[in-house]
């Protein structure tokens, strides 16, 4: 990863965008409500978009398809461009740009939808190497995204292509259409596999798309996956997350080209926001010693992982810690009621996070160190408490990490809305460490356990639960990471997206006879065939330059 403080990145390398880029492409595009830009507006580029607000109405743009389908109007909020299919068909606004220098160029615009899956779209077409973005349904809440679309111009010029493509009744809204130098990057493209070891142990079995044998890790590469994510538990009943499966599983990424990102729970199982257990063999030590034992168990981990040639190019120090880690003495919420959280807590959970942020530095100065936090939904104001109360205390750390999955934590807009207010008060790139979504609301049969999501009532408006609904939520969750406003947004992780169903692994590793309540987010069906949503890893067309 290694994104924090680097010169703006080459197309097709390791760096992410970079601010400069940031500034250039989407300062001046309108910020969600409440936000200042984090940047000034530049000055007008060559090639700059005419009547970029549609306050002209549909000057400096050319229309086609039913005439009735698009038009211009006026609310609360301003003057905006709205495109109705009328009828099955294709509604189609462009306009051509001035002369462009070689190079990559971005086009964006703030934007809202509703409709079929994938039917508007805004792009950048006729300039060498064409690029567009699926406009991201909006109906969750009928909040404005900032969307973005780059290509490579060799031609001189280019067209800015807002499109409706679809049934009668699909519709966006386009406002601030910008057009800047620079790329927009999907950098990181990662997944969870955690559990993938212990899948196979017990005789999962994966397939391509054709049903031909594949093995996991590979096929994420081959898609073009860029990171594997892999948890860590102290002592676990079963005996799986600990040093030796993660360096067995960390030298299958790296052997498939793949980036390590290593997930510390500091726990015997898992955590979240519910559950911050302390280890079983830490229980009873004070703070100074906890916080040593800490610091011993990161280090051997990852110096194992770079004894064996897979030194972790991530890591997190914790999983999900709004409320602290280490209960007791780590916590920072009062999760049951009496038992108060004070200062000292705070203090501790600080040193704890030293401890495991020195350990990392102290086998690789190069790898990263994430904070991982979730409930976007419970606002902005809960993630900059916690971020003030860390930075305060002098915690060092490169990235910030957040989940996002849509039925629980928000619209894409608070997800657009928290990365670009958490990276640019703490000055951090953020990325998305937990993402997914289900392909189908059915129960395999092989395994009844009850899914986490399986009603309809659960599922983000415009998405249906189907493969080409899961494969559509996952690129859009990643296109609305990449063109946050602030440009740091650099990535997203799906979450054990290779945890088919399969007797013995199921959630609870203390009990063989649990299920897995998961299955049908994962990216490969009931039969271990891969679905759709493992094509959305594929990186953007790379420009050929003779």
């Amino acid at each position: 990863m290694r994104t924090l403080h680097a010169a703006p990145r080459t197309r097709g390398g390791r760096r992410h965008k970079g601010r400069a880029l940031a500034a250039a492409v989407l300062a001046a595009v309108a910020l969600p409500a409440g936000l200042a830009p984090a940047v000034a507006a530049p000055a007008p580029a060559p090639g700059g978009i005419i009547n970029p607000g549609f306050d002209a109405g549909l000057e400096g743009w050319k229309t086609t398809g039913n005439p009735r389908s698009t038009v211009v109007g006026s609310d609360a909020g301003g003057t905006h461009l709205t495109q109705r299919l009328a009828e099955d068909g294709t509604a189609t606004a462009r306009q051509k740009t001035g002369a462009l220098a070689p190079g990559w160029w971005t086009v964006s615009a703030r934007v809202k939808s509703e409709g079929s899956l994938g039917a508007s779209r805004i792009g950048l077409r006729n300039c060498g190497t064409d690029g567009e973005t699926v406009i991201p349904s909006t109906a969750q809440d009928g909040a404005w995204l900032t969307i973005a679309a780059d290509a490579y111009v060799t031609k001189g010029s280019c067209e800015v292509v807002i499109e409706t493509r679809g049934t009668a009744g699909d519709w966006v809204v386009v406002d601030d259409v910008t057009l800047a130098p620079g790329s927009v990057s999907r950098t990181v493209r990662g997944a969870d596999l955690s559990n993938l070891l212990k899948n196979e142990d017990n005789g999962a079995a994966y397939f391509d798309a054709a049903g031909r044998p594949a093995d996991a890790v590979q096929a994420f590469a081959d898609a073009g996956a860029t990171m594997v994510r892999l948890k860590v538990w102290v002592d676990p009943a079963d005996g799986y997350n600990t040093t030796d499966q993660v360096v067995a599983t960390a030298k299958r990424a790296k052997a498939a080209g793949m980036e390590v990102l290593v997930d510390f729970h500091y726990s015997d199982r898992w955590t979240d926001p519910g559950a911050q257990g302390m280890p079983a063999a830490w229980v009873g030590l004070g703070p100074e010693a906890v916080a040593d034992a800490l610091y011993q168990h990161t280090h051997e981990v990852l110096t194992a992982l770079k004894d064996a040639g897979a030194t972790a190019d991530a890591v997190q120090v914790g999983n999900e810690i709004n409320p602290g880690m280490l209960w007791p003495l780590g916590q920072t919420w009062d999760v049951v009621p009496g038992d108060g959280v004070d200062g000292a807590q705070w203090d501790n959970l600080a040193m704890f996070l030293s401890a495991g942020s020195r350990a990392v530095k102290d086998v690789s100065a190069d790898t990263d160190v994430i904070l991982h936090l979730t409930n976007i939904n419970n606002g902005i104001g809960g993630l900059t408490w916690w971020f003030d109360e860390i930075t305060a205390r002098n915690v060092q750390f490169d990235t910030i990490g957040l989940s996002y999955y849509g039925y629980w934590h928000g619209s894409m807009a608070d997800l657009q809305n928290a990365i670009t207010t958490l990276s640019s008060r703490y000055d951090r790139d953020v990325l998305v460490v937990e993402n997914s979504y289900p392909f189908t609301l059915a129960d395999n049969t092989v395994d009844p356990w009850e899914n986490v999501i399986d009603l309809e009532s659960e599922l983000v408006p415009g998405y249906p639960a189907t493969p080409e609904g899961q494969a559509a939520n996952f690129r859009a969750v990643q296109d609305v990471v990449a063109s946050a406003p602030g440009g740091r947004g650099i990535g997203v992780v799906s979450w054990e997206p290779a945890w088919t169903a399969v007797e013995g692994n199921g959630w609870d590793p203390a009990d063989p006879a649990s299920g897995n309540a998961w299955e049908n987010q994962a990216m490969f069906d009931f039969q271990g065939r891969a679905l759709p949503a493992l094509a959305e890893y594929a990186p953007d067309a790379e420009p050929r330059i003779k």
